[in-house]
């Protein structure tokens, strides 16, 4: 049956794509990608008779019509997105349109940038009694404007470690309004091009980063994570693995 696969490549390495995600790259007879985002290596995975089309400067229409044809003409596609395709992968209109045509479609996850970010910077985004919440979010873009209560200021209230994309270029936003609830001194790192050859992280504070970013004139394709689980060591350890936690694991010893 010919169906197409919406697939997530990963943040950048093609080491880090799924078993299933490579594989089904290299089966596809018909390749749709995003140039701009997806690594020439996950690519090069495509058999070489493929028909492999950069759909960066395609319209939705036409990404459809491209799938549309393949589709008709008995052919699978690999529809291969960058990270994970849930996290502002732009397929939910894809998948509303191949509904319409009743087009059979399914969808590999890939690792998501903070992930991948987290594992750059050798640090759990989740600490006990110092962070259990992880907002992924973004600013104001000219693609969409962010819905009601969704503004970092109200997000903000939480103290959770936020991951911000797609929102490098408003980095006075994102000071202006979390530093009245993070402090001046909160950590913040950017991480650019995660996963790429030419990955980079720089450190700072809401006090000094938009400072620091301007001067590596980064624009585009970075992330913005902030919160006080970077950086830190002197949190509690976890009860998960304490010796008088006991779970249905690890019961409790029989008194003798």
């Amino acid at each position: 049956m010919s169906i197409v696969h919406f697939i997530g490549a990963g943040p950048g390495d093609p080491e880090l794509i799924t078993v299933r995600g490579k594989r089904l790259i290299e089966e596809a007879p018909v390749v749709l990608y995003a140039g701009s985002l997806v690594p020439p290596a996950v690519i090069a995975m495509a058999r070489k008779d493929a028909l492999v089309v950069d759909t960066a400067p395609l319209t939705l229409e036409e990404i459809v019509a491209h799938m549309k044809d393949a589709i008709a003409s008995g052919k699978t596609v690999a529809r291969v997105h960058s990270g994970d395709p849930s996290i502002y992968g732009a397929i939910a209109e894809q998948m509303r349109r191949l509904d319409e045509l009743r087009i059979p479609y399914d969808v590999t996850p890939g690792v998501p940038a903070f992930a991948a970010a987290a594992a750059m910077l050798k640090t759990e985004l989740t600490l006990p009694e110092v962070s259990q919440t992880i907002i992924l979010t973004r600013t104001d873009g000219a693609a969409s404007p962010m819905p009601k209560g969704e503004d970092l200021a109200t997000l903000g209230k939480s103290g959770a470690t936020l991951a911000i994309h797609l929102s490098v270029r408003n980095i006075h936003k994102v000071v202006a309004e979390l530093t009245p609830h993070y402090g001046a001194d909160c950590p913040v790192v950017v991480a650019f091009r995660v996963g790429w050859p030419d990955q980079e992280a720089i450190f700072g504070t809401l006090g000094d980063i938009k400072a620091k970013v301007k001067e590596t004139k980064i624009t585009r394709t970075a992330l913005i994570l902030i919160g006080r689980v970077f950086g830190k060591r002197d949190f509690e350890d976890s009860r998960l693995y304490h010796a008088d936690h006991r779970h249905i694991l690890r019961p409790k010893a029989k008194a003798r």
